[in-house]
Formats: structure tokens, sequence, C-alpha cells
């Protein structure tokens, strides 16, 4: 049976490959979902099935984290992007959850600005991945894979 995995894109993450190239690189989101979704079908860890979703907007992303309550998923990724630092609405979306939470930041956000080092949504994740560029989505799932 596949083991299935949402992952959830936040804020100005549409604009990857454009915005802030020396902080994020010049892939853009789907390159990296299409990089990661390779990877994991080559590294031999059996099916392995991943849905991406992408708002700008904090209620569509709760919305999103909600459905990861009734579907099967085993572990939701998430990039909650700016709202890490301000959405208790997402916070509170995820601490719902029974899944593994993985949060991914593409940057070291604790290299960044002081508001970036205080992340909300850290508060309900079982892991945090951030400062490996797109990579950080991969080794993310990994991290569930080897458990």
């Amino acid at each position: 049976m596949a083991k299935k995995f949402l992952v959830i894109n936040g804020p100005n993450l549409n604009l990857l490959g454009t915005r802030e190239t020396e902080i994020y690189g010049s892939q853009t989101l789907s390159e990296i979902e299409s990089s990661t979704n390779n990877s994991l079908s080559t590294l031999g860890f059996g099916a392995v099935e991943t849905v991406w979703f992408q708002s700008n907007i904090e209620g569509e992303i709760v919305e999103k984290i909600h459905t990861a309550l009734n579907e099967n998923y085993d572990c939701l990724v998430i990039n909650p992007a700016a709202y890490s630092h301000t959405s208790v609405a997402i916070l509170d979306a995820l601490k719902m959850l029974k899944i593994p939470v993985i949060e991914v930041h593409m940057s070291n956000t604790h290299l960044r600005d002081a508001y970036r080092q205080t992340k909300l949504t850290a508060k309900s994740s079982t892991i945090i991945m951030e400062g490996l560029g797109s990579k950080a989505y991969l080794f993310g799932i990994l991290s569930q894979l080897i458990n």
C-alpha cells in the first residue's frame, strides 16, 4: 500500500524561481514537486503518493489541512512560508491532526530577519527541516519513510 503525503505550500511560493532567487534558488514550485517525486520514485521505498497544494490565502490552507482529518494521509508536509510566523489559525488546524507534521523552510530562518526566527506553527510540528533549499521537501518525506 502506498504511503500518502499531503504537501501544503503557503503564500508567495507560487512565485518560486523568480522571487528572491538568492535565497530560494531558481526552481519553480512545479519543478520542486517534479524533482521530489522523481527522487522518491528512484530511491526504492516502494509506492509513495504525494498530493501538492499551494495557496496565498490562509483560510484555504486551513481548509486543506482539514481534509487531512478525513482522508487517509500518512503525513502532512507543510511550508507555511510567512504564515509560520503569524498564523494561529494554521497552528490550531495542525494541532487537530493525528499524523506526523513535517514543517519545511527552504532557507535557514535563523540567518534571516529576527521575526522569521519565531515559528508559531512549529509548536505542532513533529520535525522541522530548514536551510536545505528545495531538498527540504524530499528530506522531510524521507524522514517518515525511513522510520
